[in-house]
């Protein structure tokens, strides 16, 4: 992974782990508690593509095992994340971008409940029967309806930083560009000549030229014939 995707998924990843932790867990809502990390990951997965989504999810999850309050064995969340990361990866067009938002809530909804069910099935694994007592079903409907509720306000602006900060350092002479055109454009609203378009603004000054030439010698010639 390049710098500025760690560096940004770094500090995505530890923003919303603490506000989960600190803030989400605290409401007492019923059932599941809305999963932040969760979105963040799929976020960066549908931009970053499967590669880069398992290995966020990877590091996210296993930080969710490490932080406090954790209670289940470090590396459980972590197989999860990783594996929903990858998934979600899976969908990232080839261009980059995601035109309809239909996509990433059926991605969103089911990614809660993939995360429920694979969560559970590792603790089925380890000797962890807590989803049992609580009740699965709850848990899946709850998880599937505060992530969905969640997403729209997480997901899109996790999707647009990472993609400006994957197009920044693309190509430093394409944001030149851009500067260019900017300003060109400036000059000309107040010039009225077209900048922008050196071609066609020169030409123009060039055929100005020529008439004038053209009628500096006809005034000539009709002086001499006088």
């Amino acid at each position: 992974m390049r710098v500025n995707r760690i560096l940004l998924s770094s500090a995505l990843v530890v923003v919303a782990l603490v506000v989960q932790v600190s803030v989400l867990s605290r409401l007492h809502l019923p059932g599941a508690v809305p999963d932040l990390l969760l979105l963040t990951v799929l976020g960066l997965a549908m931009v970053y593509g499967h590669v880069g989504g398992a290995l966020v999810g990877f590091g996210a999850g296993l930080l969710a095992d490490l932080a406090p309050p954790a209670d289940h064995a470090a590396g459980r969340y972590a197989l999860v994340l990783c594996v929903i990361g990858y998934l979600a990866g899976l969908i990232k067009p080839d261009n980059g971008r995601i035109k309809s938002a239909t996509g990433p809530m059926v991605v969103v909804v089911v990614a809660a409940i993939g995360t429920t069910l694979l969560y559970a099935g590792v603790g089925a694994l380890v000797g962890d029967t807590a989803a049992r007592h609580v009740g699965l079903g709850s848990l899946l409907f709850t998880a599937a309806l505060y992530d969905l509720l969640l997403a729209p306000f997480v997901v899109p602006g996790i999707m647009a930083l990472a993609r400006r900060a994957e197009n920044d350092p693309l190509a430093d002479s394409g944001s030149q560009a851009k500067k260019t055109d900017i300003s060109s454009g400036w000059l000309s609203g107040g010039t009225g000549l077209r900048i922008g378009g050196q071609r066609g603004g020169l030409s123009g000054l060039k055929v100005k030229a020529v008439r004038a030439r053209t009628a500096r010698a006809g005034r000539i010639k009709g002086v001499k014939r006088l």
